[in-house]
């Protein structure tokens, strides 16, 4: 799986099962995505996450400022959140970061179709990039994002329409998921 990018939600594991999720596939360094990195579990708390994860020889980055979902100001768009000068250069460092080792993006939700980095930021890094992205769920099963995308078409009745092309059918069923997200937060 050389320069797959992972994701992960750290859910409400303890920081036993977390690690073992992370270190099954051998990932060098943990991306913090989160807006706001704290939790209510305090061994997911930035710095105590950061401590962590240097002693067992991860290491670990924040970007919640670039690639967060929840921006400072106003509803998160994720359409146009991915346009934004910011979002772009967190992109790129995920990239250059998988060219050197194995990455995974780390948010709160354990189901990707229910967080934004799976919605925003796989999603762009697949679409724009030809990113390989692959999910590690809860039960440390690996999930290719295609097989996500999936279940997202799935979930919205997007599977059946001959009239659409799978990508018309995906970025519908994308900005329905988002909109539940928006609605149910």
């Amino acid at each position: 799986m050389q320069n797959t990018i992972f994701t992960v939600g750290h859910s409400s594991h303890s920081w036993e099962h977390f690690r073992s999720l992370i270190e099954a596939p051998d990932v060098g360094v943990v991306l913090d995505v989160r807006s706001n990195p704290r939790s209510r579990l305090p061994h997911f708390h930035k710095h105590e996450l950061r401590y962590r994860l240097n002693a067992v020889g991860i290491s670990y980055l924040h970007l919640g400022d670039q690639l967060g979902g929840r921006p400072t100001g106003g509803a998160a768009d994720y359409e146009t959140m991915a346009a934004m000068a910011p979002f772009r250069d967190g992109i790129a460092k995920v990239l250059e970061i998988a060219g050197r080792c194995r990455p995974t993006l780390m948010c709160a939700e354990h189901d990707p179709l229910e967080c934004h980095r799976c919605l925003l930021v796989a999603r762009h890094l697949v679409e724009h990039h030809g990113a390989q992205v692959v999910h590690i769920q809860r039960d440390g099963q690996i999930e290719p994002h295609e097989d996500t995308e999936d279940r997202l078409l799935a979930k919205w009745g997007g599977g059946g329409d001959l009239f659409r092309t799978r990508a018309e059918r995906l970025s519908a069923a994308y900005r329905l998921q988002a909109r539940k997200l928006r609605v149910g937060k």
